[in-house]
């Protein structure tokens, strides 16, 4: 069975519409059936609107990753290779072993273990704007903190954490579908620069070891199966793109959706408790991930869609988590909203590993922004959404408080 949308369907991911709000796009997408062929994109493939088949391809390992950049591309060589060592790009059994790997060291006890200091840091950054009644919650307070996080969980030193930033907005266009041929320019030359900083903070922690990834992984050298040295660097590059840009995106998302419902913000305010149910639901309902990629390794039939080898597959997070078949009142923020098994960090094998941390920042973020706020207001109703498909991301999030 093949669904072919493009002479029914006028929106367009391109849209300054779809950017603002693209769910009614999706549910259009839906409605007509929820695994469809397209060429919505540059490039034709699947779109995968519905719950159950999302879960059905993510966790059927015929699905496979791969890299965003074509594998003959020589123009893009450097972010080119250093895409093919992630882990987020990489199939069995090369991906079980780095997730082994990095997962033996990004526990959730060491996650746990943090706690004290993202209190600390988000107590210091409110602090710093509390006599300005007002702040740009990107610039000011997500970003800063989820860079100060995961430079601290790599062993960055803290005079060389202020480019993070722009480390992560350089590469994180390289991956999204929305790329241009500058920013993949940009991202290649960042990536140089990436690539030769964490070498020489690795020949630095083989010398003086710490308590941080960077020196738990390089202590793990002795194994076997251990990561090479591509392997380890592409790990960091990794980190520091995911460690940015789900974090911030969730938090900052989170805070609008809060103050498009103020009366969810007055019960979260008044039932502190509420606070890990609520960014469940701050997940499913605004994704900070929209959208991830697959291709069939082989013809595989799913719901009655014969998906053929070598199809691009694209499934949209963002909308298999507000599917009515799944949800009840999809369209609906409730943050006492239980069971809540959004995708928000997929599901299967790449499971994202970042999830605890992502949860626990979320969590002090916004429960002591409320705690320690009063009056919270958008400073601003126009709001600038950034340019990407497979990212629901804020440019900025002007407030004002007392």
């Amino acid at each position: 069975m093949t669904t072919n949308l493009n002479q029914t369907i006028p929106l367009s991911f391109t849209t300054i519409e779809f950017f603002q709000n693209p769910y009614p796009f999706y549910e259009q997408i839906r409605s007509t059936h929820p695994i469809y062929w397209g060429n919505l994109f540059k490039y034709s493939g699947w779109y995968v609107t519905g719950y159950e088949e999302a879960i059905t391809i993510l966790k059927d390992t015929r699905f496979k990753n791969r890299i965003p950049l074509p594998e003959t591309s020589k123009k893009y060589e450097q972010l080119k290779n250093i895409q093919n060592d992630m882990m987020l790009f990489k199939n069995q059994p090369d991906h079980k072993r780095l997730r082994f790997l990095v997962s033996n060291v990004f526990t959730p006890r060491m996650v746990e273990q943090l706690r004290p200091y993202i209190q600390e840091t988000v107590n210091d950054l409110l602090q710093q704007v509390q006599h300005k009644k007002s702040m740009d919650v990107i610039s000011d307070f997500a970003f800063p903190l989820a860079s100060l996080i995961i430079a601290k969980i790599l062993g960055v030193p803290e005079e060389d954490r202020h480019p993070f930033r722009e480390w992560a907005l350089s590469l994180i266009q390289t991956i999204d579908f929305t790329r241009s041929r500058k920013a993949l320019d940009n991202g290649n030359a960042m990536t140089i620069n990436l690539r030769n900083y964490f070498k020489q903070l690795m020949e630095k922690r083989r010398q003086s070891p710490e308590e941080d990834l960077i020196s738990l992984l390089i202590k793990e050298e002795q194994q076997e199966d251990r990561l090479t040295d591509e392997e380890l660097v592409a790990t960091c590059i990794l980190l520091v793109i995911a460690g940015h840009e789900t974090t911030v995106n969730l938090i900052s998302n989170s805070i609008l959706t809060l103050l498009k419902h103020p009366h969810q913000m007055k019960e979260l305010k008044e039932n502190p408790s509420l606070i890990e149910n609520a960014v469940e639901e701050f997940l499913r309902y605004e994704s900070p991930t929209q959208m991830t990629a697959r291709v069939a390794s082989e013809d595989i039939k799913i719901h009655e869609t014969t998906i053929k080898k070598g199809d691009q597959v694209y499934i949209l997070l963002g909308a298999a988590n507000r599917d009515p078949n799944q949800f009840a009142h999809a369209h609906v923020l409730d943050i006492t909203r239980n069971p809540n098994p959004h995708l928000a960090f997929g599901y299967g094998t790449h499971f994202c590993l970042g999830a605890p941390l992502a949860r626990l920042e979320a969590q002090i973020a916004i429960q002591t922004l409320l705690q320690q706020m009063d009056n919270i207001q958008l400073a601003s109703s126009d709001l600038p959404w950034r340019k990407l498909m497979g990212f629901r991301s804020l440019n900025e999030l002007p407030i004002t408080f007392d």
